[in-house]
């Protein structure tokens, strides 16, 4: 990855409903019929080889080239650099976001996903360039409304890929705390998908409050014994929200409680010392 940003291709970026990405680059960007765009995978823990995948650069009507991921492979989980290929042997080079077109994205939490939930969003990354955030689950827990009170936290949210029987959970669960955990059984709508639940924060804190901030992550068992879906937010058009959706403290004695998002957009909360 050889090219600056300064001087770095710009690539437009239009998302569709179906998981459809387009990208459009100036005429100018690359000169050889066989000039890719390429999304690489950023290696994640255990990897040997980023993953790759080339999708050819083909003129478009207005003068612009034009490459499509199509909804179908569906990609593994992760973040993914967007790059130009210029030409065969060519090394790749990072490009720059352009304007990002995501407005199909924003109603996709009314929708109804199916198994496996796959989600595409496209994103400029700090030092502006273009990047793509992808997420595969068997099954997903779209989090909505978070409601902090003085005691307790109550949130709404739906399934995705499955639905509830009656003897579902949401287990809060201590982050490397060796399985602690608190069980809340969920007030689940007639058709299995929509729930809500309600944390106590005395519970989180417990008997002796924490002497240094704790993390509890949320996970949905939508039947005894099923695999637990963790809930989050991913259904819209924003890749990252930790910094940008900040929910309100709740206090218990010398403890804060509050949820909060992860860089993966999971839910959780955190647990600890009034600061």
């Amino acid at each position: 990855m050889t090219t600056a940003n300064g001087t770095a291709p710009r690539a437009l970026c239009r998302a569709d409903a179906d998981g459809r990405i387009t990208f459009e680059l100036p005429e100018s960007a690359a000169g050889d019929p066989e000039a890719r765009v390429l999304l690489r995978r950023r290696p994640a823990k255990g990897d040997t080889e980023p993953e790759e995948h080339a999708l050819p650069l083909e003129p478009a009507d207005d003068g612009r080239l034009r490459a499509v991921l199509e909804p179908k492979p569906v990609l593994p989980e992760g973040r993914w650099d967007v790059l130009l290929v210029r030409a065969p042997g060519a090394g790749p080079e990072r490009l720059r976001s352009g304007p990002r077109d995501l407005r199909a994205l924003l109603d996709g939490h009314v929708r109804e996903w199916t198994a496996p939930v796959a989600v595409r969003v496209p994103y400029a990354t700090k030092d502006g360039h273009l990047a793509l955030r992808t997420w595969l689950r068997p099954a997903h827990a779209e989090t909505g409304r978070i409601d902090v009170g003085e005691r307790t936290t109550t949130v709404t949210a739906r399934l995705h890929g499955t639905e509830f029987t009656d003897d579902g959970l949401v287990r809060v669960r201590l982050r490397g705390g060796r399985g602690r955990e608190v069980a809340v059984t969920p007030v689940v709508d007639t058709d299995r998908r929509g729930f809500a639940f309600t944390v106590d924060h005395g519970e989180l804190v417990g008997t002796e409050p924490p002497e240094t901030p704790g993390y509890w992550d949320v996970y949905v068992l939508p039947a005894a014994g099923a695999a637990p879906i963790r809930a989050a937010r991913l259904l819209d058009d924003v890749a990252e929200r930790k910094h940008s959706f900040v929910h309100p403290a709740a206090r218990v004695g010398s403890t804060t409680v509050r949820p909060y998002y992860t860089v993966d957009n999971d839910l959780s909360f955190d647990v600890g010392p009034a600061r």
